[in-house]
């Protein structure tokens, strides 16, 4: 994701976030509401109120005996452009991927938070992650950049020490990778305003979003707005 400002999809049906529950009754948390949350027994989610919005709330759920408990949660900022659905996504858009999406693993260019379970990365002065569409290395994290992936078609991690500070990678077309899409897409730490595609979070909740994270819980991130086409239930 290259900033604009300094700052796995899965259809299933529709349900609207907005309409109230029948007859009075409580409304049920929000994974228990989502076709599929990723089959794990932890789950963000990152929720815009429209499409054309920058900004919503980021919440962390942890399966409890059956039922989805709120572990935590932060105000989020989204892409300049809003939210588009993941699989008409178009790179350089400044839209954030909606979809269900896999956490492969965190990143950062600090030190990884204490307690932290997770996969964690560091950025070093050679880590790259390249958006060059001609690369074979496209949408992976390069070290070094390598020859067929063009500087100005790659981003410099260390180059944003407030946004890279903590991260995690979003799985958003990254196993089998549709060129022209996007790369580069995160959760991590807000920069002075909108992104460029990612989702962004205070620092205090990112570190707190990696100190829960436990990978055998299979966490995953779903991403969309309260109502309309793009909304979080359809995933």
């Amino acid at each position: 994701m290259r900033f604009p400002v300094v700052a796995g999809v899965v259809s299933a049906s529709f349900l609207s976030l907005g309409a109230a529950p029948p007859g009075g009754a409580a409304q049920a948390p929000l994974p228990a509401r989502m076709a599929d949350a990723g089959g794990g027994s932890q789950l963000i989610t990152a929720v815009a109120p429209l499409a054309g919005s920058t900004s919503g709330t980021v919440t962390w759920w942890d399966l409890r005996g059956g039922t989805w408990v709120k572990a935590g949660s932060a105000a989020a900022r989204f892409g300049a452009n809003g939210l588009v659905e993941g699989a008409s996504r178009r790179q350089g858009t400044n839209t954030t991927p909606t979809g269900l999406y896999a956490l492969p693993y965190a990143f950062g260019v600090k030190a990884a938070p204490d307690g932290m379970d997770y996969k964690y990365r560091p950025v070093h002065r050679d880590s790259w992650w390249c958006q060059d569409n001609t690369s074979r290395s496209y949408n992976r994290w390069v070290e070094p950049r390598p020859a067929d992936c063009r500087a100005g078609e790659a981003e410099r991690l260390i180059s944003y020490p407030t946004q890279y500070a903590y991260a995690l990678v979003i799985a958003f077309n990254y196993e089998r990778p549709v060129r022209e899409r996007g790369a580069g897409i995160f959760l991590h730490v807000n920069g002075r305003g909108a992104t460029a595609g990612c989702v962004s979070v205070p620092s205090a909740a990112m570190r707190r979003i990696l100190a829960w994270a436990d990978p055998g819980k299979k966490p995953h991130i779903a991403i969309g707005t309260t109502d309309g086409a793009t909304a979080v239930t359809r995933y």
